[in-house]
């Protein structure tokens, strides 16, 4: 590694050392507790899996050009150089993790290996070796912010074609549109994935609620926190925040993405409007009588994964299972639920990497749990989740079936329910036709 290369490194890491980084690098007693926290280390019992030993390929850079030890003594703290050959544990640090912090929770010193987790990300991108496929999709999230007015009418038209399967979930009033995008001082602006999946049960759900809304023009994934850039995610949310001031809305509904949530929920600051996931306001319909359903819909046993960016790291643990037990009587929690669930093992951009090799064996502790359920659907609010679960079931021979929680709703929906109706919103552009999948 060349010494230019090397200083803009060492200055990468330098502006991640916050007050809050410097406590958890300086503060680990590799005590241990966290070793079997990590789903991969039980699935793959290998010391590199642990938490701490990932942790540790940062913190002995760390002693080396931070420490006054590390620079005297760097036998003491087993300090080492930075240079190519250490940028593969570097590597590692970064993506046999998920980003998950079960660890975390476990950690007596409540360390966040999120955070050593993102120097390392970091440093993969000063040095040119990050996943291109995520810095790729996160280029291709901006330029279309950057150009969106290119591409409303192609968005329009797409959206428009999926109205008549949104109809058949749930039918709407004479005028309405059953897909609304533009709409002035909407009381949510709901931003989903690519796909019609993300769009057509929960257009039949809020249509069933009578809910005045708006599709945003963006998806929601955001590929600039997968792969570590801060710049690229701020950049990448700004578009939901500035579509949803320009539009007034009261809220933000971030679909069944859970790294979508975290991010516009808790890394973006504070905003004219809320930001809840889209199964916080299916609970919200359920509680208020918005929307009724059908439990002869499933004959089945359900259980439901936690997403970890929902659950673990932005509290959503009832609001699913609230929705669920409206769902079926047959509801049966995993072994590790709530802020204990394991990881699906697909997170962190792993997913979109494509090593199924590796998530596959490293999330086997996962298969485990939902076999020993019975369940014949295994429910998830995260579109992470769902690939990576579905993947799963395939690869171990579970018949267990993955499905999305708002999907379950949509299709159980009550046709009969007396919903709070609210006038017809008036769209900005009646004639707009919506566009090709985001995301």
């Amino acid at each position: 590694m060349e010494e230019n290369q090397k200083k803009e490194l060492l200055e990468l890491f330098a502006d991640k050392l916050t007050r809050a980084a410097r406590l958890y690098l300086d503060n680990c007693t590799r005590c241990g507790v966290c070793i079997e926290a990590c789903h991969v280390y039980q699935s793959m019992p290998e010391t590199r899996y642990t938490a701490v030993s990932r942790a540790q390929n940062i913190r002995r850079l760390y002693e080396k050009y931070f420490k006054l030890s590390g620079k005297i003594a760097p036998w003491w703290n087993e300090a080492v150089e930075l240079d190519d050959a250490w940028m593969d544990r570097v590597w590692e640090t970064a993506y046999t993790c998920t980003g998950c912090r079960r660890c975390m929770t476990f950690c007596p010193f409540g360390i966040d290996t999120g955070l050593i987790q993102s120097i390392a990300k970091l440093l993969l991108i000063g040095s040119d070796r990050e996943p291109k496929v995520l810095t790729m999709l996160a280029d291709v999230s901006i330029s279309k912010g950057r150009n969106i007015e290119a591409t409303k009418k192609s968005f329009a038209q797409a959206v428009r074609n999926l109205e008549a399967e949104v109809i058949e979930k749930w039918r709407s009033e004479g005028g309405e549109e059953a897909v609304p995008l533009d709409v002035q001082g909407a009381d949510v602006l709901y931003v989903a994935l690519a796909g019609k999946h993300s769009i057509v049960p929960a257009a039949a759900i809020m249509n069933a609620a009578g809910e005045k809304w708006s599709l945003s023009y963006f998806e929601a994934v955001n590929f600039g926190a997968f792969v570590g850039n801060p710049k690229k995610t701020k950049e990448i949310a700004q578009r939901i925040i500035d579509e949803a001031e320009r539009l007034k809305v009261k809220e933000v509904a971030i679909c069944e993405c859970g790294t979508a949530y975290r991010v516009m929920k808790h890394m973006t600051g504070k905003h004219s409007f809320n930001v809840i996931t889209f199964v916080e306001l299916i609970a919200r319909y359920l509680r208020e009588g918005r929307i009724k359903l059908d439990k002869s819909k499933i004959d089945a046993r359900i259980t439901y994964h936690d997403p970890c960016q929902i659950a673990r790291q932005g509290g959503i643990y009832e609001e699913p299972r609230y929705i669920l037990k409206h769902l079926t009587d047959d509801f049966v929690d995993l072994q590790s639920n709530r802020r204990a669930s394991y990881c699906c093992g697909g997170g962190g951009g792993l997913v979109i990497m494509g090593d199924k090799e590796f998530r596959m064996k490293s999330a086997k502790v996962k298969v485990d749990e939902v076999k020993a359920t019975g369940a014949t659907i295994l429910a998830t609010a995260c579109e992470n989740c769902h690939s990576q679960l579905s993947d799963l079931m395939e690869y171990y021979g579970l018949e267990t079936k993955v499905q999305f929680v708002s999907g379950l709703v949509a299709d159980a929906l009550v046709q009969e329910t007396a919903s709070r109706k609210v006038p017809a919103a008036t769209s900005e552009e009646p004639q707009l036709q919506l566009t090709a999948k985001a995301g």
